[in-house]
């Protein structure tokens, strides 16, 4: 979000002063005694960021914030606020500062006043060895004790933007709630919103971007890969994207290529995952890729048995699985199944099959029940054994969590809903559906119940043709006319 910084000030008169008076630049770090005003900022010790007081606009000069933005780039863009919800009013008597817990608190008031916000379960330490809070280059606020060690830092609380080297995770066993990139309200508004992305609380393989508890888009579901690399399209920037599952926590994280500007993700109010990337020609961020990236990646949007085919270019568009046709024909030329796609041919039970789709992100809502040592055999049979099974789909996951390769073996009972087929990096994987039709020990097709029917009548009917031919010219060679 981009943002007019203001310092201190107190009032209308010397308000435009204030807004280009220069910032007061600190060093990198907090201590106790000396808390951060208005006006006074701490810049991390490489240059990148910088931590202080700003006003979203100046229409609303009596509300302050702090954050952390960008440091030195024309556009102020914050990528963290600490009173999201609780903003200062009081815009001469706020301060950032350490408590005897060895908390950093932000009030505003004489002596303390109201708690704006503040750190918690950092524990105390002994006034010989107070903790120091420092920003560091990669836009993470820490505080550290004087071993070292880090109490409490700023990436475990994070707002509208995934910046590199934080993560987006799961914690096993975690009373609290998890990481999520939470919009803001509206423009000049940075309290929470109503979208936001995270991973998949239920299966711990698929992130989501949500409006509320709705969700607009889902991502491919994890596939073991442990890191992936991507270029940008016309850009020089590498995003190295590493998945990491272990005893604590599950969580993706990134990194750029040496050299790379600015980049973020972040999550707009309007309600897109955006990476950007910041332009020192034209002053602006640049968005190199967002999500949704088509109308028709929505999550659901093809509705049952529909697919988003995101390889036909320059338009997705919503396609059938094989074996399926749309629900309503006259949605077809529209380009959207809303009320998805149905079979051509009904299940005839156990007895049937399943056909091969390569490329396809898997559907939705599914069972998780392979693990260990489970192989694609088994995989397949547990399914094949339930006639309510509709389709499966397996990979092998690299986990630190097993001390090794674990099965991760997904089954569909009900109708497949959200699934896509995409030539991106993250997402292609083998589902195998199952349809009428399809022999169950092979997997290729066999006659359907209308070819065996016809087959026999057309047989039976050209048959007849041959016998009625033959007797017809056997007659006319006994009665025929001869000259």
């Amino acid at each position: 979000m981009e943002w007019q910084a203001l310092p201190c000030f107190t009032g209308t008169a010397v308000l435009i002063l204030l807004i280009v008076l220069p910032f007061s630049a600190s060093d990198n770090r907090l201590v106790p005694g000396k808390p951060l005003s208005p006006g006074s900022i701490i810049v991390s010790d490489g240059g990148a960021f910088a931590l202080g007081f700003f006003a979203p606009s100046k229409s609303t000069p009596t509300k302050l914030y702090l954050g952390i933005w960008y440091n030195g780039i024309p556009k102020l863009t914050i990528v963290w606020v600490a009173n999201r919800e609780t903003p200062a009013t009081n815009t001469t008597s706020s301060t950032l500062s350490f408590t005897n817990t060895s908390n950093l608190v932000l009030s505003e008031g004489d002596g303390g006043g109201r708690v704006l916000w503040a750190t918690t379960n950092v524990g105390a330490a002994p006034a010989s060895s107070p903790p120091t809070a420092v920003l560091l280059n990669t836009g993470n606020l820490v505080i550290c004790s004087p071993n070292g060690s880090m109490l409490w830092q700023s990436f475990e609380h994070p707002t509208d933007t995934f910046l590199p080297g934080m993560k987006i995770r799961y914690r096993y066993g975690a009373r609290v709630d998890n990481e999520r990139i939470v919009a803001w309200k509206g423009s000049s508004d940075p309290s929470p919103g109503r979208f936001s992305f995270g991973v998949d609380r239920n299966t711990l393989l698929q992130t989501f971007l949500s409006d509320g508890s709705r969700p607009v888009l889902r991502s491919a579901t994890w596939m073991g890969d442990l890191v992936m690399s991507q270029r940008m399209n016309n850009n020089s920037i590498i995003v190295y994207t590493a998945f990491v599952d272990n005893k604590e926590e599950i969580y993706v994280t990134y990194t750029l290529s040496e050299g790379a500007t600015h980049t973020r993700y972040v999550v707009t109010y309007s309600g897109e995952y955006q990476l950007q990337s910041w332009s020192s020609w034209t002053s602006t961020w640049d968005v190199l890729w967002k999500w949704p990236s088509a109308e028709c990646t929505r999550y659901g949007y093809c509705g049952p048995y529909g697919y988003c085919n995101e390889t036909v270019l320059p338009a997705p568009s919503c396609k059938c699985l094989d074996g399926f046709e749309p629900a309503n024909i006259e949605e077809l030329a529209s380009g959207r199944f809303s009320t998805g796609c149905r079979r051509k041919e009904p299940l005839r039970g156990c007895g049937d099959g399943f056909l091969a789709l390569p490329g396809m992100k898997s559907r939705d809502r599914f069972t998780r029940i392979g693990i260990g040592g489970s192989t694609f055999e088994e995989c397949a049979a547990k399914c094949n054994r339930n006639c309510s099974c509709v389709g499966y789909a397996y990979a092998k996951l690299s986990s630190g969590r097993s001390g090794g390769d674990v099965a991760r073996c997904l089954v569909w009972a009900g109708e497949l809903v959200d699934t896509g087929k995409s030539s991106a990096v993250l997402g292609g994987e083998t589902l195998y559906i199952r349809l009428a039709g399809m022999d169950a020990s092979t997997g290729k097709r066999t006659k359907s119940n209308a070819v065996r029917i016809v087959l026999p009548i057309f047989g039976s009917s050209v048959l007849v043709l041959i016998c009625i031919s033959l007797a017809w010219f056997k007659f006319k060679g006994t009665f025929g006319y001869y000259p």
